[in-house]
């Protein structure tokens, strides 16, 4: 499986503007610019598309580890805070609250590490890698 997007850059760093778009078209022309993504513009940016596939990676990859264990989550919300200090990514903290009846709490902390560690994006991302959840 390959998957493509493309990026459409257009001037300076700084006074420059660009487009993203996904083979999907989810991303269609998306706009980014240096304000979307070093201060509060409008638009897209790298981080928060990197943030946007770590939450959604680890979901999935914690929903097919529980149900190997014999879980069905009724709901994983996974909200990742990418950080960028001096041009690099430092860290990525998941923070999840999760629903999976019968479950107890070390088979789910042991289900959370595996999808921390293994999900494909955390593999990807050399960086560190934090997850705080709360199981009702």
């Amino acid at each position: 499986m390959k998957r493509t997007s493309t990026a459409i850059w257009e001037g300076s760093g700084k006074e420059g503007s660009g487009n993203l778009s996904s083979q999907s078209e989810i991303l269609n022309n998306t706009p980014y610019s240096f304000s979307s993504r070093f201060e509060e513009g409008s638009g897209t940016n790298p981080e928060e598309l990197i943030a946007a596939a770590h939450a959604g990676c680890f979901a999935m990859k914690l929903s097919f580890i529980l149900g190997a264990a014999g879980y069905t989550p009724d709901k994983l919300e996974a909200k990742c805070e990418v950080t960028l200090d001096d041009g690099a990514i430092t860290s990525s903290q998941i923070t999840l609250n999760a629903s999976v009846p019968g479950i107890d709490e070390d088979t789910f902390a042991k289900s959370v590490k595996d999808a921390e560690e293994n999900c494909p994006i955390s593999k990807v991302l050399s960086t560190n890698i934090s997850v705080d959840y709360t199981l009702s």
